[in-house]
């Protein structure tokens, strides 16, 4: 017992004894940690608790068609002081104390928030507090300032030596304020989060571009982030819009949206060759008066667009031979039964239009006539009907790039999932039981203007990197062509009648050719609610050579008849005339002499005058008006100026002009620039005092 007890004894030590030695080894190894590898594992601790900081890249910048910049990244930093930089406090603080006098009174005098003794108190307070994120200046600074401040007393010196941080933050910025805001798009607070609506969300992947890296390095007692992957600056979008023309139409529509007190509109006008969107406005009342982009409805909107439809309606009767613009239809008084409805038109108080032509039925819009002719000819197999608009292209969609673009909902009489009723089809002819973006609309009518060619409105041209361009996008048809070549005669003759004779006649100008169709749909948000009016006019200038289409839509006017003519269609006036009055302009061929300056009508003293000075020969007989003559030399001859009757200022510039116009009591408005090429008034009548008088200018 005494051997097998002292074995165990003998066991209990040597255990012990290990114990004793692996808590030993344990204790020398946490000494050694702590003090010979102290710095060591402490560098290793603070690089685990800095992690990689991801550097943001510049996002890209939108521009217009001819390179006007629509949006771009501005960087903004707000300024801090490091104080506790070892630099600072080396031999007792002496360069601190050696510049912070001359430091403060920079600062002060550069943001003016404070005295120099205020900025010296301010920054001596945070050096002895050893702050690590002082903050000198509280608002945002632009990078310009930052320079600037870089060379002041002891932050000329660099961050390691003088503790200066700028902590960067960037704002997007809009040159052209909200001109296109809905089409241009938005980007969220934080820069990060990128585009969150229109072309800034639908082209963010590109415009965002590619962050950085930079890892947490030890330099000297700092620590310090050292970019490894540098980050890569977005891409640039050259959109199609014209800032002219995009101002123009915003103008033209807030002016009537005021005026009768609208609730929204919007207005499209594309290239009609290219397909180019030139401008996309966007309005909606925000208070008595005013109006701001809030929705893109031109792009989103799904209402059922009215009239505007009739056109298709009556291409698919042309196209497929059923009627000619000759035939006749009976609309009777304004009302007619159809299938235990009764359909109307516009003046059915006052007895109707009675019997119509094909042609006179678009020119009028008559409901019943357009709805009495479908329902003859495809009442029996109303998916034929359907199935032509298909064909034509209006089904498909057209991949808009604007983020929340809809695209036309016709239904079939074959849907499973809806109900089809005898009365879908002669409503849906009128443009009811559809829906249609604005933009599809005009897409169509571009159509018409084009030959035929059914061609995908577009917003973006190019996308590019540095100047240099990446990628390009081009006309992109839909349709080759919607109908035959003598369709698409008879409808272009029945848009010019709607105008010159019809629903349209608002829309008449004395100096730009129009065509298209006027279109009221009524609208009523929910059961019990009331019945309020969207307007449109759709079409094209000029009719002989047409260069623009556009579409303009006003919603719930309160102010007037809703009327797609004397509304919308005046709105599209004024914009076709002053697009057609700044695209002359540009492409003006001068027809002078070679070798003698232009010369405009006008003040003759004034213009004999400079000839003089410029040493050029002419004949005068001393008149006060005059009209000049360019040949072998300059020519002028007398302008009749009677009292109290409209001058002929046809060829002055617009100076002179207005003087003589507001001489006898008239009011101008001047379209375009250079000299007169006609007045709204004829010369010679009396003038009333206060009409106004338009001028259309060029060269």
């Amino acid at each position: 017992m005494s051997s097998t007890h002292h074995s165990i004894l003998v066991r209990f030590a040597i255990v012990y004894l290990l114990m004793v030695v692996l808590f030993l080894l344990a204790i020398a190894k946490m000494v050694f940690i702590q003090v010979v590898e102290k710095d060591k594992w402490m560098a290793v601790s603070e690089r685990l608790e800095r992690p990689d900081k991801e550097l943001p890249a510049n996002r890209g910048n939108i521009y217009s068609h001819d390179g006007k910049l629509m949006a771009s990244t501005i960087p903004y930093y707000y300024l801090y002081m490091d104080t506790r930089v070892e630099a600072l406090h080396k031999d007792n603080g002496q360069e601190f104390k050696k510049n912070i006098d001359s430091l403060a009174l920079c600062l002060s005098r550069k943001f003016g928030d404070r005295s120099a003794a205020e900025y010296r108190r301010h920054i001596t307070k945070g050096y002895k507090a050893g702050k690590g994120n002082l903050l000198l200046y509280p608002k945002k600074i632009t990078y310009a300032d930052l320079k600037e401040v870089k060379q002041f007393p002891l932050f000329r010196k660099g961050r390691n030596a003088s503790g200066l941080i700028e902590r960067e933050f960037v704002k997007r910025i809009k040159p052209f304020g909200s001109l296109a805001s809905r089409t241009i798009g938005n980007i969220y607070g934080d820069g990060d989060k990128g585009g969150q609506f229109g072309l800034e969300l639908a082209y963010d992947s590109l415009l965002r571009g590619k962050p950085g890296v930079a890892k947490c390095e030890l330099l000297g007692s700092r620590w310090v982030y050292v970019p490894v992957v540098e980050p890569q600056d977005g891409l640039d979008i050259t959109t199609t819009l014209d800032i002219e023309m995009q101002d123009i139409a915003e103008r033209a529509l807030v002016d009537r949206l005021v005026e009768i007190d609208a609730a929204a509109g919007c207005v499209l006008l594309m290239d009609v060759k290219s397909g180019e969107v030139k401008a996309c406005v966007n309005m909606s009342r925000v208070a008595p008066g005013e109006y701001r982009e809030i929705a893109n409805m031109a792009v989103g909107d799904m209402s059922e667009p009215g009239s505007t439809f009739k056109t298709m309606s009556l291409m698919v009767l042309l196209e497929n031979e059923l009627v000619k613009l000759t035939d006749s239809i009976d609309t009777g008084t304004g009302k007619w039964p159809m299938y235990n409805r009764v359909m109307t038109d516009h003046n059915h108080k006052t007895g109707g239009y009675g019997m119509l032509t094909v042609k006179e039925v678009l020119a009028h819009s008559s409901n019943i006539g357009v709805s009495r002719l479908v329902d003859q000819h495809f009442a029996h197999n109303p998916g034929a009907f359907v199935e032509q608009l298909y064909k034509m292209g209006l089904g498909k969609p057209m991949n808009i790039e604007i983020p929340g673009a809809g695209h036309p909902k016709i239904r079939h009489p074959k849907d499973k999932n809806v109900n089809w009723y005898k009365t879908a089809l002669p409503w849906m002819s009128i443009g009811y039981e559809v829906q249609m973006p604005p933009i599809y609309t005009l897409a169509f009518y571009n159509a018409i203007a084009n030959k035929g060619k059914y061609i995908r409105p577009y917003f973006v041209k190019s996308i590019s990197q540095n100047g240099r361009i990446l990628e390009t996008f081009d006309t992109e048809t839909i349709n080759s062509s919607i109908c035959s070549t003598s369709t698409l005669h008879d409808i272009k003759l029945m848009l010019e009648a709607v105008v010159e004779e019809g629903t349209g006649k608002a829309v008449r100008s004395d100096y730009v050719s129009i065509a298209g169709k006027t279109g009221t749909a009524q609208l009523q948000y929910g059961k019990g609610q009331p019945v309020t009016h969207q307007v449109s006019f759709c079409g094209y200038f000029p009719t002989d050579k047409p260069m623009y289409s556009a579409i303009v839509v006003i919603r719930q006017p309160r102010n007037g008849y809703p009327s797609g003519g004397l509304m919308s269609g005046r709105v599209f006036r004024t914009i076709a005339e002053r697009v057609y009055a700044q695209s002359v302009q540009a492409h003006v061929v001068d027809t002078v002499v070679p070798g003698l300056p232009f010369a405009k009508a006008g003040n003759t003293p004034a213009l004999l005058e400079v000839l003089d000075e410029l040493s050029f020969d002419y004949l005068s007989r001393g008149e006060t008006w005059g009209r000049v003559k360019v040949e072998q030399n300059y020519t002028t001859e007398p302008i009749q100026v009677p009292d109290y009757h409209v001058p002929n200022v046809v060829g002055m510039g617009a100076k002179d002009a207005v003087y003589l116009m507001e001489r006898v009591g008239l009011h101008v408005q001047l379209y375009g620039r250079g000299k007169v090429k006609s007045q709204s008034v004829q010369p010679g009548v009396k003038a009333m005092r206060g009409q106004t008088v338009t001028l259309l200018m060029g060269n």
